[in-house]
């Protein structure tokens, strides 16, 4: 059964008369309780202890009481539904989103900003110290850019409701399959932020409207671009629906019919591109390539990976995961030479081309698997093999480890580290420091992504 998202929202902060904790049982209602929250977990739920047991409460923040429902029961910890908030924290604010609450894109909105910053601070702290068992000299400021309308990449899931005799457009609802019916969203860029609605009467009008079950979009510097998934073959008079939709509103219209190299432009299009305008760089991209989701904090966050790593014009820097040069063309012109490795064959490719395109000739890229556990232990490929002054890493979710040996190796005395997951920097900050010599200089969070609790980081690591 799904809960209405303002009901939700009035629950939680509109008082009602008071209500026993054994309220029910005899009737076999779930019985409704009061906790004190006393943290916030890693998700970013209240956690609260009840009768000995952690319990995990979405919408509740620490220092609150609150009533609440428990719907869940695990062997080490339960997890309930909020009902309402009986005493505030002084840091709960209304959240913009009228979806807040079901939608599971954001789950910190009504945190106030200050706090959400905080609360991502501890995230890192507390794993650097718990799990790499490292601290950090220096906490580096915290780095946030707008927080609302924010986000240049999504992948939108699409679903037909029979029942609705529509089509639903939007993203997962919090911890469960169905698919949130949005109506806008306050952190995609604009004009994705007003196109949810026309974009699900797009779906609903197409011949295959139960064989579409995603759109992936991208806001460009330059232009919109949409990339429809389908299942099945379209017809003409879908294909001019497709089409219209884009003229009128302005967007590039992609299908993918296949895997991500069967996506194809519906007309003519010219490249999607992004500009670093401190550096004098454009960079192009296709609509499904990794891009920093957000524009704004992207650009701060390179001018601090250029400050940090404190190039001088002779350096030789190593940029692993470096996709299609989002780090290394900035770096390249600060520094003698860039070497940049990714896995991805495409984004290698984009990287070189976008390079050539800046004038850049002190930046080379090469393939290679960086999750490959030998490659550590074996020589480094020999087109970038050799000794690097500094190395900037920027991996995926599940880290770099088993790349740590070749950044040992590289001789570099500089190593900046840039996370999207604060556990698996932290495993790695351990081996770098306790294993190979590094001490961690600084650290700090970047606000990649407003109103989540996905914490993206920055750490500094130097040979003494």
């Amino acid at each position: 059964m799904h809960v209405n998202a303002k009901a939700r929202k009035r629950a939680s902060a509109q008082p009602e008369a008071h209500r026993q904790s054994n309220e029910g049982r005899s009737a076999g209602v779930i019985p409704r309780e009061t906790a004190r929250i006393t943290d916030l977990s890693h998700e970013g739920r209240g956690v609260a202890h009840v009768e000995g047991k952690t319990v995990f409460i979405d919408d509740a923040l620490p220092g609150e009481l609150v009533e609440w429902q428990r719907i869940k029961r695990g062997r080490n910890f339960d997890e309930g539904r909020l009902l309402r908030v009986i005493e505030p924290s002084p840091d709960r604010i209304e959240p913009r989103c009228i979806h807040f609450g079901m939608c599971g894109g954001c789950v910190l909105q009504h945190l106030s900003g200050e706090q959400q910053l905080q609360f991502k601070q501890k995230q890192l702290m507390d794993s650097l110290t718990r799990i790499g068992r490292v601290t950090p000299q220096e906490t580096l400021p915290p780095l946030q850019a707008g927080s609302w309308n924010y986000r240049r990449r999504a992948r939108l899931a699409a679903r037909w409701v029979p029942k609705k005799n529509r089509t639903v457009v939007g993203f997962r609802e919090r911890s469960t399959p169905y698919i949130t019916d949005l109506q806008r969203c306050e952190v995609l860029q604009a004009p994705l932020d007003q196109l949810l609605v026309p974009l699900s009467e797009l779906v609903t009008a197409l011949s295959i409207r139960n064989r579409v079950p995603q759109i992936e979009v991208a806001v460009a510097d330059n232009a919109v671009a949409l990339v429809v998934r389908v299942l099945e073959p379209l017809t003409e008079a879908d294909r001019e629906l497709l089409r219209r939709f884009g003229r009128e509103h302005s967007v590039q219209m992609f299908l993918q019919p296949g895997g991500y190299e069967t996506i194809a432009p519906m007309e003519d299009v010219e490249p999607l591109e992004y500009r670093l305008p401190s550096f004098g760089l454009t960079l192009q991209f296709l609509p499904t390539d990794f891009v920093q989701v957000n524009g704004p904090l992207n650009l701060q966050m390179i001018d601090r990976a250029v400050e940090l790593l404190a190039l001088k014009p002779d350096d030789r820097v190593l940029d692993l995961f470096c996709g299609l040069g989002n780090f290394s063309l900035p770096l390249a012109r600060r520094a003698g030479q860039v070497v940049g490795v990714e896995g991805e064959a495409g984004l290698v490719a984009r990287a070189r081309d976008n390079a050539s395109r800046n004038g850049l000739g002190n930046a080379q890229f090469f393939t290679a698997n960086l999750a490959d556990e030998s490659i550590g232990s074996a020589q480094s490929p020999a087109l970038w093999a050799g000794k690097f002054d500094k190395v900037l890493l920027d991996p995926p979710r599940a880290g770099a480890k088993e790349v740590l040996p070749v950044v040992a190796k590289s001789g570099a005395d500089t190593v900046l580290y840039i996370s999207c997951h604060p556990g698996s920097l932290a495993r790695d900050a351990g081996i770098l420091v306790h294993e190979h010599g590094y001490k961690l200089q600084a650290a700090g969070v970047m606000d990649m992504f407003p109103h989540t609790a996905h914490v993206e980081s920055a750490a500094l690591f130097v040979k003494p």
